[in-house]
């Protein structure tokens, strides 16, 4: 018999799947995904799928209705147990299974959970969470009797952590893992990692007591910044609550948001990679684009989300790519996906190869004034529809460029700004940049004239 069921409106979201426990998302969702999956995993010629969670409350108990509705599918399932999201990636590479399923609610509330997902070694998003629905709605699922395989891939995730790394210097590091699920990982790595570390909140708590796992966020830095300071250290280090994301502060204190890092990463890769094609996001800073360019590179700008990145680098054989979010991408010398302590492990490497200090390197950028992201309430079905009309808004402007990668991003000769629809939240996004604070005040300017002409109405920034 089969079995039909409905999900909430608001869990199947573009990259992923999200949602608050028990209110939105039960653990019967949780089921039906691991058959759904299960099913499309054989459709494409797959027997197993690679299974991790986080360290949320309500993890658990989603992983083993997840593992169950696998098995039902006539799926084998291999739980790493609890690790960072980049570890169960690993494993989906390293045992060739036919897929991976993380349970994760990232950066979320501790009462959101939810799933990022994986079909062989690629990314699971868009239309092929969306349909997920329609299957449900049809019950036409696969029937069969999967095994669980408990498997221990930890070791061997951290020996490829540090594959050909020799560090010479005896760098001054603090770790700030927000009691997310890369604190074992964190305290693992620095046993082996030549240096002073001091590693904050390395316990994983489902509660977060001490401060939220997201690093883009300046408040949730306050606690690794003092620390820093205090310590006279060479580099800070904060995670996400998956620890896919990744936050650097400097030696003096200063936040390196995520396009700087790219930049100063991008020096290193086109060292050996000269003319390889570097990818930053559509909220990325034009220093990073221009940097790219000088270095001998060839930029581009693609859209954001992490599973769209991870696509559009398999396409044109880019090394490296990363987003505003912290997401940072190597294929070089790695796998390609999001890993926040690869991404740690690579800029400690750079810092033990390089003569300068961290807020040295990166004061070579040159410096832009810029808003922070501004988020503006606007309905699922109605967020789109207002980018369309900025875009007809902007047909009657002249001197001016326009990008519709990703939204609209409009340059001209004060600097630029962006306006596009949140995939993961009802909200319209923004940013603007500016090469002086008084420009900066023409850009927000413009950026306000057009939001009011649209009917936005809501325009204090």
């Amino acid at each position: 018999m089969s079995i039909k069921h409905y999900f909430h409106e608001s869990l199947l979201r573009e990259y992923d799947i999200r949602g608050i426990v028990n209110e939105t998302l039960f653990e019967a969702d949780a089921f039906i995904i691991g058959k759904i999956f299960g099913t499309r995993v054989l459709e494409n010629n797959g027997r197993s799928v690679a299974i991790g969670r986080d360290g949320r409350h309500s993890s658990i108990k989603m992983e083993t209705a997840l593992v169950e509705g696998l098995q039902s599918a006539g799926v084998d399932a291999y739980t790493i147990g609890e690790c960072p999201t980049p570890q169960l990636y690993y494993a989906t590479h390293t045992l060739k299974t036919g897929g991976g399923i993380m349970v994760t609610g990232s950066h979320n509330p501790p009462n959101y959970n939810g799933f990022k997902m994986m079909l062989g070694t690629r990314p699971f998003f868009g239309s092929d969470i969306k349909d997920m629905a329609k299957t449900a709605a049809t019950g036409d699922y696969k029937s069969g009797l999967g095994k669980v395989i408990k498997t221990d891939i930890f070791s061997n995730y951290i020996d490829r952590l540090l594959l050909n790394i020799n560090l010479e210097k005896q760098l001054s590091i603090v770790w700030d893992c927000g009691n997310g699920s890369a604190g074992p990982a964190v305290e693992a790595l620095c046993k082996r990692l030549r240096g002073k570390h001091k590693i904050l909140f390395s316990e994983v708590n489902g509660d977060f007591p001490n401060h939220h796992p997201d690093p883009t966020v300046e408040e949730n830095l306050e606690t690794l910044i003092a620390s820093i300071k205090s310590e006279n250290a060479d580099l800070g280090i904060a995670f996400d609550g998956d620890g896919d994301r990744i936050g650097i502060i400097d030696n003096h204190g200063e936040i390196i948001w995520g396009d700087q890092l790219l930049a100063i990463l991008a020096e290193d890769v086109l060292v050996e990679r000269n003319g390889a094609t570097i990818i930053g996001d559509v909220k990325a800073s034009k220093v990073l684009f221009d940097q790219i360019a000088k270095l001998g590179g060839k930029p581009l700008m693609w859209k954001t989300g992490h599973s769209l990145i991870k696509t559009k680098m398999n396409e044109v054989d880019a090394p490296l790519a990363g987003e505003m979010s912290g997401h940072i991408f190597f294929r070089d010398k790695y796998f390609g996906f999001d890993d926040a302590l690869y991404a740690a492990v690579r800029i400690i490497e750079l810092l033990d190869k390089r003569d300068e200090k961290l807020s040295s390197i990166r004061a070579k950028l040159p410096r832009m004034v810029n808003t922070p992201e501004l988020r503006f309430d606007c309905a699922e079905d109605e967020k789109f529809i207002v980018v369309e009309k900025a875009k007809d808004y902007l047909q009657n402007k002249g001197n001016v460029s326009v990008s519709t990668i990703d939204g609209v991003r409009v340059s001209g000769t004060h600097g630029w700004w962006l306006l596009r629809a949140s995939n993961t939240q009802a909200a319209l996004v923004a940013r603007c940049e500016a090469n002086t604070p008084e420009k900066l005040d023409l850009i927000k300017k413009e950026l306000k004239d057009l939001l009011e002409n649209i009917g936005i109405l809501e325009t204090n920034f």
